[in-house]
C-alpha cells in the first residue's frame, strides 16, 4: 500500500480510547501521562503523512508500518522507560494531599501493557471475524495484574490476586467474604481462571441495550465525521511534525518525528471533539481547562525499524519534566510478532451479565473493588 493510500485507510480516530479526566484536581502526573498516550498514538499513527521535504523519512516509515500490516500476527508491549523518583519529582507541584503516593508512583514505573493479535489474513486486509486469538496482560512490579485471552468464540479471564492487592495497597475480600450469589466475582477473587463467550462480553458492556436487537446500520453522519476528523489528523501533523532520518544503531534504522507537545495535544483533541458523542458511556476528552496547563515544549518521538518492520516507538519526554540530568522518563512500544493465543488447561464458566452486575450493582463491599489507585 502506497504512502497516500496508508493514511487514507488509517483506522477511525475514535477507536483510539484515553481515559477521561473527570476532575479538575487530578495531579499533574496522571494529566501529563494520559495526555502523553494520546499524543504518541498519534505520532506513531500518522507521522508518516508528511509533508513533501519529510518525505523519504516518511515513505520509510510509511513501508515498516505497512510490513507490519502484511503479517498474519502481532505483539504489543507498552511502558514507561523511568523509576518511580522521577515520577515523584514530576508531581512534584501537587497541591497538599495530592501528591502521588510512593507506591502508585512504584505501579507506573513498573507497569507493561502487552498484547498480542493473530488472524487467519493478512492484519490489514483482517476484520473481526478473522481474529483467531487475542491475548492482553497488565503487569506491574509486583507480578500480572490481569491477564486475558480470547480463542475461538470464548473469552478467559485471570487476577493476579497478590499482586492487586500490593497495587492497591490494601487486602482484597476472599471469596468467603463475598455475599452468597456473588459466584463470578468469587471465581475471580479466587485468583484461577474463568471463562465465557466471547460475545457476552459486548452485549453485557455498561450502558449496551438488553434484549434482541438487530445490527446497527451504518451511520453516514457518523462516517463523515470520522473522515473529516482523519483528515485534519493528516494536516496536523504535516503541519505540525518534522520527520528526520537519524541512522542506524543497534542493529535498528532510526527516524524520529519533532512536534511541540501543547500544540499537537491541543490540535488533536480539537480535531477529536466532534467525535465526543461516538465516544462510549463513561469516556470522553480532555476539556479545554485540562489542556492549559500542558507544557508547550518539544517531545520527539524516535521510530526504530529492523528488517523493514517498525520494531519500537519511544517518545522522550524528559523535556516536560524537571528531571535530575541523565534521569529516563520515556514511553515505550514495543513491537514484535504475536505469539498463538492458547485457551488455559481449566477455566471455570461464568456468568458475564452477573459478574458486571456484582462490580457495578453494589455487590463488591470492599474499598480496593471499587477504588481507582490511579
Amino acid at each position: 500500500m502506497g504512502h497516500a493510500g496508508w493514511c487514507a485507510h488509517r483506522p477511525p480516530s475514535s477507536d483510539r480510547r484515553t481515559s477521561h479526566l473527570p476532575e479538575t484536581d487530578i495531579p499533574a502526573i496522571r494529566k501529563t501521562l494520559a495526555a502523553t498516550a494520546v499524543a504518541a498514538t498519534v505520532l506513531a499513527g500518522t507521522a508518516a503523512c508528511g509533508t513533501a521535504e519529510n518525505l523519504t523519512a516518511a515513505q520509510r516509515l510509511d513501508k515498516s508500518v505497512d510490513k507490519l500490516g502484511q503479517q498474519t500476527s502481532v505483539s504489543f508491549e507498552l511502558g514507561l522507560d523511568t523509576n518511580a523518583a522521577t515520577l515523584k519529582a514530576l508531581d512534584s507541584g501537587s497541591a497538599p494531599g495530592k501528591e502521588m503516593p510512593d507506591q502508585v508512583a512504584e505501579l507506573l514505573a513498573g507497569a507493561r501493557v502487552s498484547v498480542s493479535v493473530q488472524s487467519r489474513k493478512p492484519l490489514k486486509d483482517s476484520s473481526d471475524t478473522d481474529i483467531t486469538g487475542m491475548a492482553m496482560k497488565v503487569s506491574g512490579p509486583d507480578g500480572d495484574l490481569l491477564e486475558y485471552r480470547q480463542v475461538g468464540d470464548w473469552a478467559y479471564l485471570r487476577a493476579g490476586v497478590k499482586a492487586l492487592e500490593k497495587a492497591v495497597g490494601s487486602k482484597l475480600p476472599t471469596p468467603g467474604q463475598l455475599p452468597p450469589d456473588a459466584t463470578a466475582l468469587k471465581e475471580i477473587l479466587g485468583g484461577g481462571w474463568v471463562k465465557m463467550p466471547a460475545d457476552s462480553l459486548t452485549k453485557n458492556a455498561p450502558g449496551k441495550p438488553t434484549g434482541p436487537s438487530s445490527a446497527p446500520s451504518s451511520d453516514p453522519a457518523a462516517d463523515a465525521r470520522r473522515k473529516k476528523a482523519i483528515k485534519g489528523l493528516q494536516e496536523l501533523v504535516t503541519r505540525e511534525v518534522k520527520l528526520k532520518d537519524t541512522g542506524n544503531r543497534d542493529g535498528a534504522d532510526h527516524i524520529t518525528a519533532t512536534a511541540s507537545f501543547k500544540t499537537l495535544l491541543t490540535g488533536l483533541v480539537d480535531e477529536l471533539r466532534p467525535l465526543a458523542g461516538d465516544l462510549p458511556p463513561g469516556t470522553g476528552l480532555p476539556t479545554s481547562q485540562d489542556l492549559k496547563g500542558a507544557p508547550d515544549k518539544p517531545v520527539t518521538a524516535d521510530f526504530a525499524i529492523k528488517n523493514g518492520a517498525l520494531s519500537e516507538v519511544s517518545v522522550d519526554l524528559t523535556t516536560l519534566a524537571d528531571t535530575t540530568k541523565g534521569d529516563k522518563f520515556s514511553l515505550r512500544l514495543r513491537v514484535g510478532e504475536g505469539d498463538q493465543a492458547t485457551a488455559p488447561a481449566q477455566a471455570t464458566q461464568i456468568d458475564p451479565g452477573a459478574l458486571t452486575q456484582q462490580f457495578l450493582g453494589g455487590r463488591a463491599p470492599h474499598p480496593a473493588l471499587g477504588s481507582d489507585p490511579l
